[in-house]
């Protein structure tokens, strides 16, 4: 009994795992994955607003690492 449950997972796991790789396959045939601009253009147009926003939460974050790790 054990081994034919080894096999059926077996088997079971095998099959999952090719249809897997045909679903990536054809994805990437497809050209799922074919968006190069992607990074570039969200810098492109992101306002000048947006992106000092985002240092003073990355400045906000370090200084209340400071402040744990001085803690600590």
């Amino acid at each position: 009994m054990d081994s034919w449950v080894i096999a059926m997972m077996l088997g079971a796991s095998i099959f999952l795992g090719a249809v897997a790789l045909f679903a990536f396959l054809w994805a990437i045939k497809n050209g799922q994955f074919d968006d190069e601009e992607k990074f570039l253009n969200a810098t492109k147009f992101d306002g000048e607003d947006e992106l000092n926003d985002a240092v003073k939460q990355e400045q906000k974050k370090e200084a209340l690492k400071k402040i744990i790790d001085q803690s600590n």
